[in-house]
């Protein structure tokens, strides 16, 4: 079972990690570096037999009896991610050893979070079951939250690891419902069964568009892009692995993952286009305006992450093959980009564009790394970014207005991409007039090595452009081909998509040298709605209404408190009682003469309760209704629970007797309390008739002994030694269980005997203070000394 092994291995070396570094920090970064390796390594040995169609499977049942298991499964989708979540999670690893050179708190948190996050991601894109795949989502989310927050030093690192944390996990219940929805609707949680037979009907609308929520918050689409931003308070090679290469990309691949299921249905494929379009527009657009490198790349992934959600939720052939070829090229592009910008920042001690000039010239190597980066991002050719991009403009001219005015969108977010492209090399390397040259070291082989590697496996796989139209292709196959499919080259003749790319470039081109009046303009304009403040409105509004919340219901009353109990009670299973349960017809009031007298003694002990003056008294007489139900057992042939009832009562009245010393004698009725006295005795009153009524019910449920009963009966005498069946399964069957019980009373008596001692100790000291002390006071001499009584 390799995939179930890979995962396990990525989170079992995680949890030895923190032990190593303690010893060494670079012995931790590249052991957790050997996991995602060695999957990276068989993944790309079973590419072969993927992409011809051999898809493996495993399955492991966690719970059979209500049919949960851990389901994998390693098809062409499956096979795209786990390149990226493994191949830069293992460069991103060795380049932390760099990194984090100078050692310290975070460098060891970090190798052991980032392997656990790797593991995480592996069993999310491997999932073949919808509860598996929420199981490794919120794992995903946690690690996210630890490696954002770090040693939780920072104000702001605390504050964007708790707003990715609610942004993300919130959006995860409710993609839960709606993958409870497709599920209950499909009769299946498999995700292979569910694409070979797609349920229909209502459900798959309302599961579409809750499931689309979850994707969104994870994949940063507007409204919820805020805290991608936010999160760039982390260190960069966790930038540059979460929030570029993996994390975000989860939301992107659960569309991908899912449009075959959802293929046709508007629900699905409108909001996704619609809000992957506003998002390309306006992350691109707040890229332009950027000075801290990370920043810009951050918006700029929220612009990447709507242009793959435009491909994937289309759900048409051209349309997932771009989106899997971009799907790559984003992770490895990106990846580099991130990387770049750590060392400029270890290098430079800066990354604002502001203050950097003539890097270039210092770190020229790093400086070609950068462009062809940017290049793959911009969509030049010969680089796997054109190909998709391309492949991208192709896929919405097939069709009529509204794919033309899609494909309009498409390339005024290319050209914004272009422009941020352009940006980020220009603020990072360029000779800037006037500005003094940036000091700055060049980098280690170590930190070199892994920056450059995804960039040129992005000339490599746009060159040989025939290995990546196989392994994007391998997805594309879920849908419908056509007559004419189409496939990844570098050229395709003079058609209308390579007009788009170059008009794409020359914008990009033409607004990166108008960078000025552009920000001019951006000064101009309304302001837009900004998401961030939005957020933090809520949170304090959440933040008010809780106090109130609390401060109304938390206001130090039993009574309070029991009567909200009581209510919540009453409206959740008591209506369900009301709507469904039904009396049973042979239903008797008594069934020996003993239980009336027994029955009255209870209910006339709980009446003198509600009358009692006296906080002793009111004591007592509950005492007497727990008796009272303690005889009832006795009479229904249940000794062993009438003692344990009596063992407790008696524990409970001495406990009560000494934490009522404390109190006054008497009870104090406020005005207040009197006129609450009539609904306190309305809502009591409804809660004890619900429970009256629902212990007729319940125990009138059993239709026949269940299995567990005739084995304890068959098994009493021969297996235990016992002719009472109750005896055999207190002591033999359930003894663990008996065991609790003594350990609970056990616990009770030592409360009542630690009250009995405190009660003691106090008087002692009480008397020692009030005891008359003779002290003997000097006088003048010649008097007669005498004795003052002093308490």
């Amino acid at each position: 079972m390799p995939l179930l092994a890979f995962v396990l291995l990525h989170l079992l070396v995680a949890l030895g990690l923190p032990f190593l570094a303690r010893r060494s920090t670079r012995a931790a970064f590249l052991t957790a570096a050997v996991p995602p390796a060695a999957a990276l390594v068989w993944v790309l040995a079973q590419a072969g037999p993927v992409l011809s169609g051999q898809v493996r499977s495993e399955t492991v049942a966690w719970a059979p009896l209500i049919g949960l298991e851990f389901s994998f499964r390693l098809d062409p989708l499956g096979l795209l991610m786990t390149i990226l979540v493994a191949g830069i999670g293992a460069l991103v690893l060795v380049y932390s050893d760099a990194y984090f050179s100078r050692g310290g708190g975070d460098a060891r948190r970090c190798a052991p979070l980032l392997l656990a996050f790797a593991g995480a991601m592996l069993g999310l894109v491997l999932a073949d079951d919808l509860i598996t795949v929420y199981v490794f989502w919120e794992l995903t989310t946690v690690c996210s939250f630890l490696l954002v927050g770090q040693a939780g030093i920072s104000r702001e690192s605390r504050r964007s690891a708790l707003q990715a944390l609610m942004v993300t996990s919130l959006g995860g219940l409710v993609m839960l419902l709606g993958f409870v929805v497709l599920g209950e609707s499909a009769g299946t949680y498999r995700i292979s069964e569910l694409v070979a037979h797609p349920p229909s009907g209502a459900p798959m609308a309302v599961s579409a568009v809750l499931i689309l929520v979850g994707a969104f918050t994870k994949s940063a689409q507007i409204p919820f892009h805020n805290w991608l931003p936010a999160a760039m308070v982390a260190p960069t090679p966790i930038s540059a692995y979460l929030h570029a290469a993996s994390m975000v990309k989860a939301g992107v691949f659960l569309v991908a993952r899912l449009g075959p299921v959802f293929s046709g249905v508007p629900q699905w494929w409108l909001p996704a286009v619609v809000f992957g379009l506003v998002t390309m527009l306006l992350g691109g657009w707040r890229a332009l305006h950027e000075h801290d490198l990370k920043k810009l790349l951050a918006y700029g992934t929220v612009s990447q992450l709507g242009f793959l959600m435009v491909l994937f939720g289309a759900g048409t052939y051209t349309a997932a093959l771009a989106g899997a070829a971009m799907l790559l090229a984003h992770g490895l592009f990106k990846a580099t980009l991130f990387l770049v910008v750590g060392i400029v920042d270890h290098q430079a001690h800066t990354r604002d564009i502001r203050e950097l000039s003539g890097l270039g010239h210092r770190m020229p190597a790093l400086a070609v790394i950068a462009t062809l980066g940017a290049a793959s991002m911009a969509g030049l050719p010969p680089l796997l970014g054109f190909l998709g991009k391309e492949a991208a403009f192709t896929g919405f001219l097939r069709g009529g207005p509204t794919e033309l005015l899609v494909d309009v969108v498409l390339v005024v977010g290319s050209m914004l991409t272009v422009a941020y492209s352009l940006r980020t090399l220009w603020g990072a390397f360029a000779d800037k007039p006037g500005q003094a040259p940036t000091e700055a070291e060049p980098p280690s082989a170590e930190a070199l090595v892994p920056t450059a590697l995804p960039a040129v496996a992005g000339v490599v796989l746009g060159i040989g452009y025939p290995l990546a139209d196989e392994l994007a292709g391998g997805y594309a196959a879920a849908f419908v081909p056509g007559d004419d499919p189409y496939h990844l080259a570098l050229w395709h003749g003079w058609t209308l998509p390579l007009l788009m790319s170059a008009a794409a470039l020359v914008g990009g081109v033409v607004l990166h040298l108008g960078r000025v009046r552009v920000t001019g303009l951006r000064n101009r304009l309304p302001r837009l709605p900004d998401a961030q403040r939005g957020y933090e409105r809520i949170m304090a509004l959440l933040e008010r209404v809780a106090v109130g919340v609390t401060g109304r219901l938390q206001v130090g009353s039993l009574p309070t408190y029991l009567g909200i109990i009581l209510l919540t009670v009453l409206a959740i299973p008591g209506a369900a009682l009301v709507v469904r349960a039904s009396v049973p017809e042979d239903l008797r009031v008594y069934d020996t003469a003993l239980q009336i007298p027994l029955a009255i003694v209870v209910v006339v002990a709980a009446i003198a309760v509600l009358r009692a003056q006296r906080r002793l008294t009111a004591v007592l007489l509950v005492g007497v209704v727990g008796y009272g139900i303690g005889g009832l057992f006795i009479v229904d042939g249940g000794p062993d629970l009438a003692l344990a009832q009596f063992l407790v009562e008696t524990l409970t009245l001495v406990a009560f007797v000494f934490v009522l010393r404390r109190l006054p004698a008497r009870f104090t009725q406020t005005d207040t309390a009197r006129a609450l006295r009539v609904p306190k005795a309305i809502i009591a009153g409804a809660a004890g008739v619900f429970i009256a009524l629902a212990s007729v019910i319940f125990s009138a449920a059993r239709q026949a002994p269940p299995e567990a009963s005739a084995e304890f009966i068959a098994n009493a005498e021969h297996g235990a030694g016992a002719t009472n069946v109750v005896n055999a399964i207190i002591v033999d069957f359930r003894a663990f269980d008996t065991v609790g019980e003594i350990a609970v009373l056990a616990v009770a008596a030592t409360g009542v005997a630690s009250l009995i001692l405190a009660s003691r100790h106090e008087r002692r000291k009480r008397s020692t203070r009030t005891t008359p002390v003779r002290v003997r006071t000097p006088i003048p001499s010649g008097q007669r000394q005498k004795e003052e009584v002093r308490e």
